[in-house]
């Protein structure tokens, strides 16, 4: 009878081991990521015979952050240092990493890397000369930006210090949706008339 109890807790002991273990692998394996593809478009107007083309990196996606940037930076600090972008705060207020993912227009900061699936492609921001690589020349869109006098204007001339300028509740809201913009261009590049008139 106590072989009997001794050899049942046993059994019991092992098939709980064992399914401890497959629970502990199972868990393990789920947090795992793996290696995502990414696509970059890669040309530099500089070298002479460089063509536009692109370049597929394989990123070790439990080794980086879930963003797109992590993974670029990731490409650019342990891949490829010659891989050429813009970025700054990281947190989707400055727009410096806008940039075209997978067809859309989007801050690289702020797009999360799909996990699994085919790979990502990432071009510049469509319909603007390319700097190198992920940049693009910004100049057009300032221009043009700077063309519709995005400021709030007057309609007589006052002089600054000779009176107190008054904004009602109603005056203020006139303003709401209006000055978020953080000139990332991604919608403007994204307008077909932004296209045609450029």
């Amino acid at each position: 009878m106590v072989a009997a109890v001794s050899a049942k807790k046993s059994f019991f002991l092992a098939t709980y081991s064992l399914r401890y273990a497959f629970v502990r692998c199972a868990a393990t394996a789920s947090s795992k990521k793996g290696v995502k593809k990414f696509d970059i478009y890669r040309w530099n107007p500089e070298v002479k015979g460089d063509k536009p083309r692109l370049q597929t990196y394989d990123v070790d996606l439990d080794t980086c952050g879930p963003m797109v940037l992590d993974a670029l930076i990731k490409i650019k600090n342990d891949i490829d240092p010659t891989l050429t972008f813009r970025r700054s705060c990281r947190e989707g207020i400055c727009g410096s990493c806008a940039m075209n993912i997978d067809g859309k227009n989007t801050l690289a900061c702020i797009c999360k890397i799909e996990v699994g699936g085919k790979a990502t492609k990432i071009y510049p921001l469509p319909h603007m000369y390319v700097v190198k690589d992920l940049v693009p020349d910004m100049c057009l869109f300032y221009e043009q930006y700077k063309s519709v006098q995005p400021w709030l204007q007057k309609k007589a001339d006052v002089k600054l210090g000779d009176k107190q300028n008054l904004q009602s509740i109603e005056d203020r809201k006139k303003l709401d949706g209006l000055y978020e913009c953080i000139l990332c261009a991604c919608c403007s590049t994204s307008c077909p008339s932004y296209w045609w008139n450029s």
